[in-house]
């Protein structure tokens, strides 16, 4: 019995090293988890914090990046645009320098004719009928300048290719320079002398007129034109017995301009000028034809 009583006390001695040396066998093992499991926390933790901050230094270089083509693409933007703007101005002055202008002066002469001949104070008298009683031819020359001022180029959308013109014009007739005067132009003077010897006279007669003008196939380099009717105001000189200088009147023209090279112009007309009636015996109605240099502007 004492035996089996010693045999039992020695087993669980046994039995209890065994577990006291299990236990220190696998403290360290279980010390060296705990430490490792806390390692990798702290290493997951680092991981999620470099994670973090290369998101916001990618997030940082995104949006440089971004601020950066953008800067570019407004630079290439900028830089197309002025290209285009010069491209533009360039194309227009083009256009300009191309384009037949819009206004025209011009400078007119040529050969006069007068319905009448002219009758004036010092040219012929019905009260002192004393001398030669020349009378002036009802030919001559004329000289004179206007401008035209574009108003519309399509007679305010009626009309296309059909410009309407304001001109404004005057000119000088001349019929003769050596005409003989009565006695009213004699010198001296027949009442305190028998001798006859008239004065020459010089018979001319300045028109101003301001008219409408129709030019026809805008944008084309031969245009012909009418004025329909304009008003037209006539110096007579010498006066007439009565003295009076200034007949009202209307005119009529054609005409065809011919763009030469640029702003440069010639062209021909005729006009023709309608008084009513005699102005204290004197008629001033007649016509014009001749060239013109224009310039347009």
């Amino acid at each position: 019995m004492n035996y089996f009583h010693d045999r039992k006390k020695l087993d669980r001695g046994l039995i209890g090293i065994f577990i006291l040396t299990s236990m220190l066998a696998f403290a360290p093992q279980v010390l060296a988890n705990d430490r490792t499991h806390a390692l990798e926390q702290k290493v997951q933790e680092l991981e999620n914090m470099l994670r973090a901050v290369q998101s916001e230094l990618q997030k940082v270089r995104s949006e440089s990046t971004s601020q950066a083509v953008e800067a570019r693409k407004a630079a290439v933007e900028a830089k197309a645009q002025a290209t285009v703007a010069r491209e533009e101005a360039a194309k227009a002055a083009v256009q300009k320098e191309e384009r037949p202008s819009k206004h025209m002066v011009f400078f007119r002469g040529g050969f006069t004719h007068a319905r009448e001949p002219r009758d004036g104070s010092s040219i012929r008298s019905d009260v002192a009928p004393l001398g030669i009683q020349d009378q002036a031819d009802t030919e001559g020359w004329y000289t004179g300048a206007g401008f035209d001022f574009n108003l519309t180029d399509d007679v305010w959308g009626l009309l296309p290719k059909t410009s309407v013109y304001a001109e404004l014009m005057f000119e000088y007739k001349n019929f003769s320079n050596s005409v003989q005067g009565n006695a009213l132009a004699n010198h001296p003077t027949l009442l305190v002398s028998d001798v006859v010897n008239p004065r020459s006279v010089t018979v001319s007669q300045f028109t101003l007129t301001a008219s409408p003008k129709i030019k026809f196939f805008e944008g084309s380099k031969i245009r012909p034109w009418i004025i329909p009717m304009g008003l037209a105001l006539h110096v007579v000189s010498p006066t007439t017995e009565s003295i009076t200088y200034l007949t009202p009147g209307v005119q009529f023209g054609a005409g065809v301009d011919y763009n030469v090279w640029k702003n440069l112009y010639v062209g021909i007309d005729g006009r023709y000028h309608l008084t009513a009636g005699k102005s204290d015996g004197v008629k001033v109605d007649g016509m014009t034809a001749g060239g013109y240099i224009g310039i347009g502007f």
